[in-house]
C-alpha cells in the first residue's frame, strides 16, 4: 500500500488473504517471540428465574459457572482447531471468571490469555468468553430458552508489534 493510500484513508491489505484473494496462514517464522496477552469480555442475559438458578448452583445439569469456566478454558486450548486460519499457540496462562451483574441480571464473562511467542492470543480470549457463554446457555436452556448473549469483544491486547491496544 503507498503513502498516498494510507493518508486516504485506505484499509491495509488482509495478511491472511494473497494476491490472488486465496486465504491461507499468516507465516509468523521471521517474528520474534514477545510476551502476548488478550482480555475479553461478554455476558448472558437470563431470565430471573434461570439468573437466581445459576447462581445458586440450583440446575438439573448441576454448577453452570463452574462447567462453564472449565469449558472456557479447554476452549482457549482448542482454538486453532476451531477457527480455520488461526494459529496453534502454546498457552503460557489462562484464566476465565464469570459473575453476576445484578444491575443488568446477566452473567458476565471475562477471560485473559497469555503466551511468550510470535503470535498474538486474542482468539484464544474471545474463544473462551464464547464457549464459556454457550456453555451457560446449554446448562439453564431447560428453564429460560430467550437467553440473550452479547457484548463479547476484545477489551485488551499487549505485545507484538503493535504493541498494547485497550478499549476506550
Amino acid at each position: 500500500m503507498s503513502d498516498q493510500e494510507r493518508d486516504a484513508g485506505a484499509a491495509p491489505p488482509l495478511p491472511h488473504l494473497k494476491g490472488s484473494g486465496e486465504a491461507h496462514i499468516v507465516d509468523v517464522g521471521a517474528k520474534a517471540d514477545s510476551r502476548r496477552v488478550a482480555e475479553a469480555e461478554g455476558w448472558i442475559a437470563p431470565s430471573e428465574a434461570a439468573y437466581r438458578a445459576l447462581l445458586t448452583g440450583d440446575l438439573q445439569k448441576g454448577d453452570a459457572l463452574a462447567t462453564a469456566r472449565i469449558a472456557g478454558l479447554m476452549a482457549t486450548k482448542r482454538t486453532g482447531d476451531l477457527v480455520p486460519l488461526c494459529h496453534p499457540v502454546a498457552l503460557t496462562h489462562a484464566d476465565v471468571t464469570l459473575a453476576p451483574d445484578d444491575a443488568e441480571q446477566r452473567i458476565v464473562c471475562r477471560a485473559r490469555t497469555e503466551t511468550v511467542g510470535p503470535t498474538g492470543v486474542e482468539m484464544e480470549a474471545l474463544t473462551a468468553v464464547q464457549v464459556a457463554l454457550l456453555t451457560v446457555y446449554d446448562m439453564a436452556k431447560g428453564l429460560d430458552r430467550s437467553m440473550e448473549i452479547g457484548g463479547i469483544r476484545l477489551r485488551h491486547k499487549s505485545g507484538g508489534r503493535s504493541g498494547a491496544w485497550d478499549r476506550g
